[in-house]
């Protein structure tokens, strides 16, 4: 059966989201991109990336580098110091953002196949953790670089690949070449993983059509966490409901705040957020994706700009309260 897996996508799948997801029925969940460099030379922002939190499902931890000494680096690190927290660690030879890019790192490994396989080798030789890669097709159509890296990573060890069926040019929009997908999972000896718009039924349908073993869901689950359970089911989404949108914003919200609090006791000797500042940040860029086609999900959009407190955010979407003490009290008791 195939399996429906959360995507690693920078600044929002932290371990509240990722624990929503797998609450919404994906069966792994990748981390935040996480820097080999940072890990290597102490960052505890780095680090917190992380962290985990109870309750969630499986997690693979994703890393991007260029440098094979960092990326030596931070596979020990997260050998030594979390090892129990993964059960695959990914490395990233995809990512089109230009401050990934200029590093040598993400979609610029696509250019060097060769370098991608003596990266697999050097985080193998270092974790007894299953490694995988994730990647794209090639630098732009017609000039096909999968097969490549499909060698040079099994020729290296990895147990698994990724590939978002896009290249590198098409960033996230564009048709998703499904044909060349189902030629990369003829040819592999690993478990494929599909990735590039599947946001309902039938784009999952299609994909998994390919014979890969898992499908990777990225953006469409923003808004909707429980979008692995529907998938599965072959179920088309919901109408727009402010009751159920308002009850996944407050259990997001939950989860921010006891994650905060692991965050301040992990970490003591670095500034944490106040729980507003932590709390208030999520809800300008993530939070409000929840009130998605309801009635005047705009306006909420636009006041949500001006959050910065746990309160405020509160009231935007109707529920009264006078700080984290009655905030949760109220969750609770839900």
């Amino acid at each position: 059966m195939t399996r429906f897996v959360l995507a690693p996508l920078a600044d929002f799948t932290d371990a509240p989201f990722r624990r929503l997801c797998s609450e919404g029925g994906a069966d792994l969940a990748y981390t935040e991109m996480v820097s080999a460099a940072g890990l290597a030379h102490g960052s505890l922002p780095t680090q917190q990336l992380l962290e985990t939190m109870d309750g969630e499902g499986p997690v693979a931890c994703q890393i991007f580098g260029a440098d094979e000494r960092d990326v030596a680096a931070a596979t020990a690190l997260i050998q030594r110091t979390c090892r129990a927290s993964f059960c695959e660690l990914n490395l990233n030879a995809g990512c089109p953002m230009t401050k990934v890019v200029r590093t040598g790192a993400g979609a610029k490994l696509i250019e060097d196949p060769e370098k991608i396989g003596r990266l697999v080798r050097t985080m193998a030789e270092n974790t007894d953790l299953p490694v995988t890669v994730k990647t794209r097709l090639g630098l732009r159509p017609k000039e096909n670089a999968i097969f490549e890296i499909l060698d040079a990573a099994e020729q290296a060890g990895a147990r698994g690949i990724i590939v978002h069926a896009r290249y590198v040019s098409q960033l996230h929009s564009g048709p998703v070449d499904l044909e060349t997908l189902a030629e990369v999972v003829r040819r592999a000896h690993v478990p494929v993983t599909g990735n590039g718009s599947v946001t309902d039924p039938a784009s999952a349908a299609a994909m998994a059509a390919t014979g890969v073993a898992a499908v990777m869901v990225g953006r469409a689950a923003l808004k909707e966490p429980g979008i692995f359970r529907r998938l599965k089911a072959g179920e088309p989404p919901s109408p727009p409901d402010v009751e159920k949108a308002r009850k996944l914003f407050l259990r997001h919200l939950d989860f921010l705040l006891k994650f905060r609090d692991r965050l301040a006791g992990r970490f003591p000797g670095d500034r944490i957020p106040s729980a507003d500042a932590f709390a208030a940040l999520k809800m300008r860029t993530h939070l409000f994706r929840y009130f998605s086609g309801c009635p005047g999900a705009a306006a909420l959009r636009a006041r949500f700009g001006t959050v910065r407190t746990l309160a405020d955010g509160c009231r935007c979407v109707g529920v009264e309260t006078s700080g984290a003490t009655n905030y949760l009290c109220k969750v609770n008791a839900m």
